[in-house]
């Protein structure tokens, strides 16, 4: 039979590497490593010191020394490089002050903790006694410190994935697009908060779901679909992304979402495939830039062609060789070309200040300006050219003087008064002012049919005509953009009012101070 000590060591070194399949948590398990090393060797303490990222060591656990020892102890070791050599690991330093510690009283052993060949920290144990350790003593702690290497190794495995698994939920609860972690089989492993949010299912549902039954298109997609893809051979095939882009359904009675996917397969070196990543990017402002540019493009090259073609045909008529013109119709010709070519300025001149808007803003020269001298001004030349309409203006006495940009204001009231007389067909068009405590409030109020319900969210959006006038007038739809963009840039605001049955009513404010 064995003797007691050795039966004794056995079930420690059982409880230990029992305790490692079972405990994950490295200071606890070293610990229970540490006090069973010092009862085995008949110790008064000890401890164990590990690597830290800073190449130095660090004081992991400690049984039996004072906390004022393993404070100094632990400042003391990281102070220390790390020694990779296994047999320099008695650090002589060590032994000196323990020396010093204990006046000559004290005994110590250590041995390193060996993992892939590297040295990955150190344990020791203390005697309160005189007297060296035996070979037995160090073989025994030889075990130990075995036990001890494969404990943190495993830790330090663990919380490496631990940790990569962290930063992947913290990038796949970040992305902006929505992912898909399909399995080879496609049915979904995983995917994130912003595919649950685009789709309209939460992600627990989404994951007892395949991809045929998630990604579904309300028509033809352009691009090749994964599952055509893999039926030409992908992921093996020399196209290993895809893209697809189109528009995908979506339950609950919501609209079709324009997407576009990119298919990434993650495979091993032996040509198996693990995973396909799917990226679900919502490219519905990109889809409306593309409108908005083709709109752009209709709009501009029509309000070009329209007084180019003019100003050409007046020209080309004035020119003719076989017809003398009298002084009346040369008039009314050469007025047409003029101001067909002050329109063109007009809509270029539109078209710059919008690009200086989206570049950097408006840039404002600011003086005290009379607004109600200003109204009463735009009202009488706007007068001039309108028999159809009585413009008139509003204002209380007080109505202050303000600090603001007069050419720009100018441009945003006769703005709402040119538009004013362009949709309503006749009647009374007012100028207003209101004096509130810490803004004034400026309105154009006419009477004609008013802005439909529909139109007024967009009415100040760039080239943005409502359907109903497009036909019937002239623009461009920058008129109101720059309008809302200079009153802005005052720090105000600029709105419409709903439709009602005395027309329509537009207004900003502009802060008093």
């Amino acid at each position: 039979m064995l003797p007691d000590i050795r039966v004794r060591q056995r079930d420690y070194l059982l409880e230990i590497s029992r305790a490692l399949t079972e405990e994950l948590d490295l200071d606890k398990l070293l610990s229970r490593i540490l006090k069973y090393a010092i009862e085995m060797l008949g110790g008064h303490a000890g401890f164990i010191a590990l690597s830290n990222t800073k190449n130095r060591w660090s004081l992991a656990v400690a049984d039996g020394l004072p906390e004022a020892v393993q404070r100094f102890l632990d400042t003391w070791l990281g102070q220390i490089p790390q020694i990779q050599d296994p047999k320099n690991i008695e650090i002589p330093e060590i032994n000196r002050l323990l020396q010093q510690i204990s006046m000559g009283n004290l005994s110590a052993v250590g041995l390193p903790l060996i993992a892939q060949k590297e040295v990955i920290g150190f344990i020791y144990i203390f005697r309160n006694y005189r007297g060296m350790f035996s070979s037995n003593d160090r073989s025994l702690l030889s075990s130990f410190a075995n036990q001890a290497a494969i404990a943190v190794r495993n830790a330090r495995l663990y919380t490496q994935v631990n940790q990569e698994k962290q930063r992947i939920d913290a990038m796949l609860d970040s992305a902006a697009d929505g992912i898909l972690i399909l399995n080879p089989d496609q049915s979904i492993e995983r995917t994130n908060a912003a595919f649950a949010r685009m789709y309209g299912y939460s992600q627990d549902e989404l994951q007892c779901m395949d991809h045929s039954q998630v990604i579904q298109w309300s028509k033809p997609p352009k691009g090749i679909t994964l599952e055509k893809a893999e039926a030409g051979g992908w992921p093996l095939s020399p196209q290993a992304h895809l893209y697809v882009e189109g528009d995908l359904q979506r339950p609950n009675g919501q609209p079709p979402l324009p997407v576009g996917i990119t298919y990434a397969p993650m495979i091993t070196g032996d040509g198996i495939l693990i995973n396909s990543i799917a990226t679900i990017r919502d490219i519905t402002r990109f889809r409306q830039a593309d409108e908005l540019k083709s709109e752009f493009v209709s709009v501009v090259s029509h309000e070009l062609k329209t007084p180019v073609a003019l100003i050409k045909g007046y020209v080309s008529t004035l020119r003719r060789d076989d017809v003398q013109w009298d002084r009346d119709v040369m008039d009314n010709s050469l007025q047409v070309i003029e101001e067909e070519a002050d329109r063109l300025t007009g809509l270029i001149e539109n078209l710059l200040e919008a690009s200086k808007i989206q570049a950097g803003g408006v840039q404002l020269k600011r003086s005290d300006i009379s607004l109600v001298k200003l109204a009463n001004r735009l009202a009488e030349r706007f007068q001039v050219q309108t028999d159809e309409h009585t413009i008139s203006t509003e204002f209380p006495e007080d109505f202050p003087v303000i600090m603001a940009d007069e050419t720009h204001i100018e441009q945003v009231l006769s703005n709402l008064i040119s538009n004013a007389i362009k949709y309503a067909p006749g009647g009374e068009i007012r100028i207003s002012g209101q004096l509130l405590s810490d803004q004034i409030i400026l309105c154009v109020t006419d009477e004609g049919p008013g802005i439909a319900t529909g139109d007024l969210p967009h009415i100040f959006d760039r080239f943005y005509r409502a359907s109903e006038t497009s036909r019937k007038t002239k623009g461009a739809g920058l008129g109101l953009y720059l309008a809302r963009a200079i009153i802005e840039a005052h720090g105000g605001r600029m709105w419409a009012d709903p439709k009602t049955d005395k027309g329509a009513r537009v207004c900003f404010s502009l802060p008093k101070e």
